[in-house]
């Protein structure tokens, strides 16, 4: 006990220079980030679903100019 009211003041030091350098942070703190995580990946990334949607259009789209430029090509 007494080493540890030697160290006492050392210890307070310590921890205020902690609390002070924010080095721990509160679950408040962490879900507060969190939410500011997910709202710019929601604004900058696009969701797998929409891409592989997107995906599939552009496929459908270069399959029908592919059959509008064999038409074309077998009229002439």
């Amino acid at each position: 006990m007494e080493q540890v009211l030697q160290y006492s003041p050392i210890i307070i030091v310590l921890m205020m220079f902690l609390i002070q350098h924010r080095i721990f942070v509160t679950p408040e703190q962490l879900e507060k980030k969190h939410r500011e995580i997910i709202e710019s990946v929601e604004e900058h990334f696009v969701s797998l679903h929409s891409y592989n949607e997107l995906k599939e259009g552009v496929a459908e789209m270069k399959d029908k100019i592919d059959k509008i430029y064999d038409c074309l090509i077998t009229f002439k």
